[in-house]
């Protein structure tokens, strides 16, 4: 027994034994991969990005905290929170990445505020459709009950568009994360409300106003787009009271005849001046309306009569008001007609339009039709064609807000980029119109007023209950009123009326205006946004800015343009010409798609978006990877010497890297951020890995000098530096991967290249250089010499090009010797660079019967060419009938073929 356990123990141990060494190898075997992972020939992208993510996550790169560094701050433009990643947000989100990575680079303290925006309208839309779908109605619950549905979407939904941009690689600071309906977000927004209000600038005004019958909202006059749409001029008879006479109208609404009030015509217009001082019937609700008298009237439009419907036309409520006309509103909230629309009551506004007209067809009211195109106002968030509404609604007043923001663009104190848009911004705001900030809405920051009677004047503005109960009470007199006695105004604020403050309550400077965060960070450095909220947004954060930090809130606004298809049209879901961001990154890679987005997108113009955008830059990113391989691979000797070539190489290549740095500082400081990545793409795919790393590379079968790989590493480094903001994942794997390294142990926070002087001399020879070794090539593929094989070359220098490459021009051409002469060598194939003549020894290097039949044959082909252009030529219809430049194309092609029989024959007597 005791044998048998020792013998188990001796199993168990021994099975232990052999699970350590399975342990120990696996471990080992997954360090060797990790080291070696730049041998992979495959660049694994999900791996990769996911790791280095999760990295700078870990390793809280991307957090910022007030210390003695100048900061750089960019406050993200709050996408909405129902909303997911679209390519918009893409390129929009690309580029602060790139500016803010780029700054952290530069030794900055980079601060990129991230959040979401509650967008009142549009998750209001949502969770009632969510309800209904439910089967609830809203008009059921409570406020307090719908919120807590709102609550519940926003907490399922609303971190959806945050975590999609992590996967591109935005480095915001997220431990910021701001959401416009937090407590301290939503304080400041009351507290500004209360304040505005008290100075006098928000006043409570019955209004007509733009209403969304779907949203069953107010809108702002910016949240409106107009659209040109074809629709109808209708001809109306309506008759005189008293007489057989009638009067024709012409409306693009017939519908809204029911709540006609008044005829207007202009007092200079002698066609109607029978009709003074009488009256008319209104069609259908026989309603007897007075005919009035005003130059507003264009006698040239239509019939030159006017239909006067006050509760429904902004223009028709100033007539009203100064004749004095009855107002009648038809429509309920929904779009659909009330009791004035008799027996229309209840059908929608578009139904009622059709119906309408064939019952005024049928009572032959109608004389003519005319199709007739007009603008017409829809909702920017629903789409629904806009109604003009009579109302009342809180305003705030914008002309004196506006100056100080107007004279920051107009100084230049606050730039905007392109510069095309400040006469838009100027326009815009020298016409400003009081802004409508109240909504129909529960979703959002709810108006604090308060109201205690029934007059329209019965209320007080408070931050809290319990001071409005206090101003209730003096401002009545009235010390019994308590808080069940206040009604608070059930509408919310503008979703813009809080993203107004962002740049300022992002850092608490409302509440707390002196706070050390707000004195740090503020004013912000840049905001990258769209042209299409530079009102909505921008405008208005500016005069926020000045109004309570009496300075600007930042100092460049990047205006991005719209991302199009090939055909020019808007990338929309409802199109169906918008591709996946998400699958996009899946197949190409963040760094592939943020390549791809910024290939073609210059500041303020649209950018044409295509796949095979992408595809170029996931080329471009495998073009990086092996490049790294391809050095990873070389064998490094501590004994060998640096050659020649080595050193022109090295030497070259940084004075072309401090050229193109130079390049990117003007670029990055004009905003060209596709000018920048351009520049970067060319230099690290052209001049590094297509010239540079061919001039270095050793000879197969050899080492490189240690002295050349440590440069060529080096050189390595600062591609991975400036190529960081654009290629965020690929550049810190191969820096990763890179021991040892010269600077910071992550590139993220590694030190952007010092700008030094560069040799301009250099690059020039280099130019020639290049164009002699691509001389040599050509020759080489045409006469089908191998480049195996080593050749001599000659030359005669009549441009007096420096020799200061010629070890590379000997190395890249394969070149045995490379000899100076005097005079033309015979036997050999030519070649020109300028005036400069190269001569490659036919001897040995070509089958020369051969190349004296195919040069034959090639000259009879061009005699005959000649032939028949010399004959077009002599024919005088041709030259004197032909168009002139068809006459000069066929003359440079004489030209050209005497050339090439002249070389040709020249290279014959060579072989010969």
């Amino acid at each position: 027994m005791l044998k048998y356990r020792t013998l188990k123990n001796l199993q168990n141990i021994l099975y232990t034994f052999i699970i350590l060494q399975i342990y120990l190898l696996l471990q080992l075997t997954l360090q060797i991969s990790d080291q070696s992972m730049a041998l992979d020939a495959k660049y694994n992208i999900k791996q990769i990005e996911n790791k280095w993510y999760n990295y700078w996550m870990e390793n809280r790169y991307f957090h910022s905290e007030v210390d003695e560094r100048t900061p750089y701050t960019i406050v993200i433009p709050p996408p909405n929170v129902t909303g997911v990643l679209h390519m918009g947000h893409m390129l929009n989100n690309t580029l602060q990445d790139v500016l803010i990575r780029r700054a952290r680079l530069q030794g900055f303290n980079a601060c990129w505020v991230p959040g979401t925006d509650h967008a009142s309208i549009a998750t209001e839309a949502k969770v009632v459709a969510k309800l209904k779908a439910d089967g609830i109605d809203k008009t059921t619950l409570s406020r307090e009950e719908f919120l807590e549905h709102a609550w519940d979407w926003t907490h399922k939904h609303g971190g959806i568009i945050l975590e999609q941009l992590k996967k591109l690689g935005a480095s915001c600071d997220w431990d910021r994360t701001k959401f416009t309906m937090d407590e301290d977000m939503s304080a400041s927004v009351i507290k500004v409300f209360v304040d505005l209000y008290r100075k006098g600038n928000i006043y409570r005004g019955y209004r007509m106003v733009n209403w969304d019958p779907e949203a069953q909202t107010t809108l702002s006059d910016e949240e409106v787009i107009y659209e040109e749409k074809q629709g109808n001029l209708y001809y109306l008879n309506y008759k005189i009271e008293g007489s057989d006479d009638t009067l024709i109208i012409a409306t693009t609404r017939p519908e809204t005849i029911l709540g006609d009030t008044a005829i207007c015509i202009n007092p200079n217009d002698e066609r109607f001046a029978h009709l003074r001082g009488k009256k008319a019937i209104v069609p259908i609700c026989n309603r007897v309306i007075p005919i009035i008298e005003d130059e507003y009237v264009d006698v040239e439009f239509g019939t030159g009569c006017l239909k006067v419907t006050p509760a429904h036309d902004e223009n028709d409520k100033m007539l009203g008001d100064k004749h004095n006309l009855e107002i009648v509103d038809i429509l309920n909230d929904d779009g659909t007609l009330n009791s004035y629309g008799l027996h229309y009551e209840g059908k929608d506004r578009f139904v009622v339009r059709k119906e309408i007209v064939k019952e005024l067809q049928d009572t032959g009211v109608i004389s003519k039709i005319e199709t007739h195109v007009h603008k017409v106002g829809t909702s920017e968030r629903t789409g629904a064609v806009i109604e003009p509404k009579l109302s009342d609604q809180w305003f705030l007043k914008m002309k004196e807000l506006a100056q100080p923001a107007l004279d920051a663009v107009l100084e230049k104190d606050v730039n905007l980029v392109p510069e095309k848009f400040v006469n838009t911004y100027r326009h815009w705001m020298e016409n400003v119109r009081d802004w409508n900030i109240s909504r129909q809405l529960w979703w959002g920051h709810q108006i604090p007023a308060y109201f205690y009677g029934d007059g329209k004047e019965d209320f007080v503005v408070a931050e809290t209950i319990d001071e409005a109960v206090k101003l209730a009470q003096e401002k009545t007199r009235n010390t019994n009123l308590k808080a069940t006695d206040l009604k608070q105004d059930p509408d919310a604020l503008d979703t813009w009326f809080s993203s107004w403050l962002w740049p300022i309550s992002v850092f608490n400077g409302i509440m707390e205006p002196d706070n050390k965060e707000i004195n740090y960070y503020y004013p912000t450095n840049d905001l990258v946004t769209a042209p299409e909220i530079l009102f909505f947004w921008v405008a208005r954060m500016i005069i926020a800015g000045y109004e309570y930090r009496n300075e600007k809130p930042f100092t460049n606004v990047y205006l991005t343009g719209i991302v199009r298809d090939k055909q020019r049209r808007k990338m929309s879901k409802s199109l169906g010409n918008s591709p996946d961001p998400i699958g996009l990154m899946d197949i190409y890679g963040a760094d592939g798609v943020r390549v791809g987005m910024l290939l073609s997108s210059p500041a303020g113009n649209d950018l044409m978006f295509e796949e095979d955008l992408c595809k170029q830059g996931s080329g471009f990113v495998n073009k990086i990877w092996n490049a790294y391989r391809l050095i990873d691979g070389w064998e490094v000797s501590a004994t060998k010497k640096q050659s020649q070539s080595d050193a022109t190489a090295i030497k070259w290549y940084r004075s072309k890297f401090q050229k193109a740095l130079a390049d990117l500082e003007d670029q990055y400081s004009k905003y060209r951020i596709s000018d920048a990545l351009m520049t970067t793409y060319k230099l690290v795919w052209d001049d590094f890995c297509s010239w540079f790393l061919e001039m270095v590379k050793p000879v197969f079968g050899e080492p490189i000098s240690e002295k050349t790989y440590k440069e060529v590493i080096s050189i390595l480094e600062d591609n991975l530096v400036i190529l960081h903001p654009f290629v965020p994942f690929i550049s810190e794997e191969i820096w990763q991967h890179i021991t040892p390294r010269k600077s910071s142990e992550a590139l993220i926070i590694a030190k952007w290249p010092e700008l030094v002087a560069n040799d301009e001399a250099i690059i020039k020879h280099f130019e020639f250089a290049s164009e002699v070794i691509s001389g040599i090539r050509t020759i080489r593929k045409e006469k089908n010499i191998s480049f195996k094989d080593s050749i001599e070359l000659s030359v005669i220098n009549h441009e007096g090009s420096s020799e200061e490459f010629d070890a590379l021009i000997s190395k890249l051409g394969n070149i045995s010797s490379l000899n100076y002469i005097n005079e033309k060598l015979d036997g050999a194939l030519t070649f020109r660079v300028k005036s400069n003549e190269y001569f490659i020894p036919i001897a040995g290097a070509i089958n020369i019967e051969e190349e004296i039949e195919t040069l034959t044959q090639e000259l009879k082909y061009t005699e005959g060419f000649l032939k028949s252009v010399q004959g077009k030529l002599k024919n005088e219809r041709f030259v004197n009938g032909a168009p002139e430049q068809v006459v000069a194309l066929e003359r440079q092609k004489e030209a050209d073929a005497l050339a090439k029989i002249e070389t040709i024959k020249a290279s014959l007597k060579s072989l010969k």
